[in-house]
């Protein structure tokens, strides 16, 4: 770093800590808590709402403001996630994974504290990374073209293997789902509608925060509902002594935050690569060279928490470089960033490296400040945000499934996000159940558009030449390495193909084979729908359909026939078969085990016939009348709460969403029935 870089440095720090602007800092990191807090309301939609209020702020303090909220927001997504097991945002859905479980069982503070901490440091690495390398990356990042970016998506599907654990073929059969929902809407190339089964809200595609909270969200809430109890099932933790043992364990881990960190920042870079599966990716990384990592993670494993976390975090540092550097934006929440260059009249690209240095790097040091400031306000009310943990259902499941039936409908602002969330909330408690992977759809979902995008540019501008490329070679070298070493682990196992294939008999058929026989069936039925488009529209689906199929029926087909194998008929005589044996479950397991199946599926019923219920009451009178209404009905009836506790929680909810998404987001409701019934009744909000 030259003199006249170090003093932009300076200059910048000087000037971020100036009263004003380290107000403004401060609010937005709190608003940016407050955001990642509430499960499927981003940073997105809070920064595209805070830049109309930087008009007349100079630089400095606007980019502090709005990078204080975009820079925090992750730090709050653990919350929901480690607590209810609800992903704040997609780039915590990887936390659920260990930190739900850890709350479970008593050790919510310590999870919280790791996450804090974790994200704390994750976010300063990117900053400083970010500080040190602008000038470096530019020829690499000038480098990187649809090719890369291509092979970048393709090494990403691969961590479909190490996401699937114990089950390598139905997450392939998962994974090739979510490829095919991605390619849902209308055709780039050619403008065919592809299974958009006329609707029109399917026509730009279905939309990522309504698939994440049904497959997440809702069935870990049904869970609860099912066990009517609270988080921890009524077990005790000592928040402080959590706490510290979580700070604790990020520095005892400390290779594996900055290993993790240096993930977050170098995909964020990265454009295209979003930040919901960035933490996939350090949670896979983590899970494949961290030691007995394959015997814990899923379980309730810190690493698990430190690993996602830190590079959620990060992420934001290395998604700022491409911003600044090219104008092109690194995320989505980098995307609506750009509209605060224009307002301030700056132009991203060489003049922010020269002329306007000062200004980067007061974006640098907001990025790193505010992850101090909001980690700092994390542990300041921790003690608070832990108790949530020990609530009655009745008392968490209102206000929770309010904001997500809000944060799934606050995205596209159309109905078919919340019948999108219904379907994806059935699919995803279905799939928990019958142990189906369910990280390899979402990780599928989100590859998907850029795996499709990025192979007709490629091919369209170079041929065939790209896969000569040197990076796409190594980036493809890995991705087969890593999508095919559990299948020649499970060979080795069973020590060699004859051995494998011998392994049959008799079949055995089981009702839960029932969901092979249904994911087969609409396989089928999408490849026989995509027939019918032209070439360039359905070759894409058609190979991927086709693979997906062949792996379902291989998956069922080693279900029915397959001989159960056990330890004692195994021998267990070599560590190949050892390490397949205790491969986990890459998912969180459900706990209602102990609760009968027919008890289960009742309850499991009851609590989406609430959904609908809502859904129905939405749209006859609208949402904001219908809150009260939902909280009332739901905490009387399921448990006879007192009156005093339902109508507080039920006025305080209602005017939370009348005041925030009403007057500050301005959210269109949609028309009801009464209010298209009696049109003096649409003076009143959603009416």
């Amino acid at each position: 770093m030259d003199g006249s870089t170090l003093n932009a440095a300076l200059q910048a720090l000087s000037m971020l800590f100036e009263p004003m602007r380290l107000m403004f800092l401060v609010l937005g990191a709190l608003l940016g808590l407050v955001l990642g807090i509430l499960p499927g309301i981003g940073g997105i939609a809070g920064t595209a709402i805070l830049i109309p209020f930087t008009i007349g702020m100079d630089p400095y303090t606007a980019f502090a403001f709005l990078l204080g909220l975009a820079s925090t927001t992750a730090t709050g997504d653990p919350i929901p996630a480690v607590l209810f097991g609800v992903p704040g945002g997609a780039g915590s859905a990887a936390t659920v994974l260990d930190g739900h479980p850890m709350a479970k069982r008593g050790e919510a503070g310590r999870a919280l504290s790791a996450c804090y901490m974790s994200s704390l440091l994750g976010g300063l690495f990117g900053a400083a990374l970010m500080g040190v390398s602008i000038p470096l990356l530019q020829p690499f990042v000038l480098g990187v073209g649809s090719p890369e970016l291509l092979a970048l998506a393709v090494l990403g599907i691969s961590m479909v293997a190490v996401l699937s654990g114990n089950t390598p073929l139905r997450g392939l059969v998962a994974a090739g789902f979510g490829l095919m929902l991605a390619m849902i809407g209308t055709d780039p190339q050619s403008g065919t509608e592809r299974w958009t089964m006329g609707s029109i809200f399917l026509w730009e595609g279905l939309p990522l925060v309504p698939l994440v909270l049904g497959l997440f969200a809702l069935p870990e809430l049904c869970d609860l509902s099912i066990s009517r109890t609270s988080i921890t099932g009524g077990r005790k933790y000592d928040i402080k002594g959590g706490m510290w043992q979580g700070a604790k364990d990020c520095f005892k881990h400390w290779w594996l935050v900055l290993r993790c960190s240096w993930i977050g920042a170098f995909f964020g870079a990265i454009p295209g690569i979003g930040g919901a599966i960035i933490d996939w990716l350090a949670y896979g990384h983590a899970l494949r060279t961290e030691k007995g990592a394959q015997h814990s993670f899923g379980t309730g494993d810190v690493r698990g928490v430190i690993a996602s976390e830190s590079a959620n975090n990060a992420k934001e540092g290395g998604a700022l470089i491409p911003t600044v550097v090219f104008g092109v934006p690194g995320s989505a929440g980098m995307a609506v960033l750009l509209g605060a260059f224009m307002v301030h009249g700056l132009i991203p690209g060489p003049e922010m490296l020269t002329k306007n240095l000062s200004v980067t790097y007061t974006m640098i040091w907001s990025i790193a400040l505010a992850n101090i400031i909001g980690a700092g306000l994390c542990y300041m009310l921790s003690a608070k945000f832990a108790l949530l943990a020990t609530l009655r259902y009745t008392l968490i499941l209102p206000t929770v499934l309010g904001i997500i039936y809000i944060g799934a409908f606050e995205g596209s602002r159309d109905w078919g996000a919340l019948y999108a969330l219904l379907f994806f909330g059935v699919l995803g408690w279905v799939m928990k159940q019958l142990k189906w992977p369910r990280p390899p759809l979402i990780l599928g979902f989100v590859l998907g558009d850029m795996l499709e995008r990025y192979l007709f540019i490629s091919t369209e501008r170079y041929g065939l030449e790209w896969l000569t490329r040197p990076l796409v070679m190594v980036l493809f070298a890995l991705a087969l390495i890593g999508l095919f070493r559990p299948f020649l682990q499970d060979v080795k196992a069973q020590g060699g193909v004859l051995n494998m294939l011998s392994n049959f008999g008799a079949p055995v058929f089981r009702l839960s084979h029932l969901a092979y026989v249904l994911v087969i069936a609409t396989l089928s039925a999408m490849l026989l729908v995509s027939l019918q488009w032209n070439h360039a529209a359905r070759i894409v689906p058609l190979i991927v359909g086709s693979v997906s199929l062949v792996c379902a029926v291989l998956s069922f087909f080693n279900a029915v026939f397959r001989r159960p194998t056990t330890p004692s008929a195994m021998g267990m005589v070599n560590r190949a078969q050892a390490e397949v044996q205790s491969r986990i479950h890459m998912d969180i397991a459900s706990d209602t085990d102990h609760i009968s199946k027919r008890t289960v599926i009742l309850r499991a019923a009851i609590f989406y016939g609430w959904f609908l219920a809502f859904l129905g009451s939405m749209a006859t009178i609208g949402l904001i009348p219908t809150v009260p209404l939902f909280v009332v009905a739901y905490m009387r009836l399921e448990n006879r709460e007192p009156w005093k506790l339902v109508l507080g929680q039920a006025v305080c909810l209602t005017l939370f969403i009348y005041v925030v998404f009403h007057r500050l987001l301005v959210v269109p409701w949609p028309e009801t029935l009464l209010g298209m019934w009696i049109p003096e009744l649409k003076i009143i909000p959603s009416l």
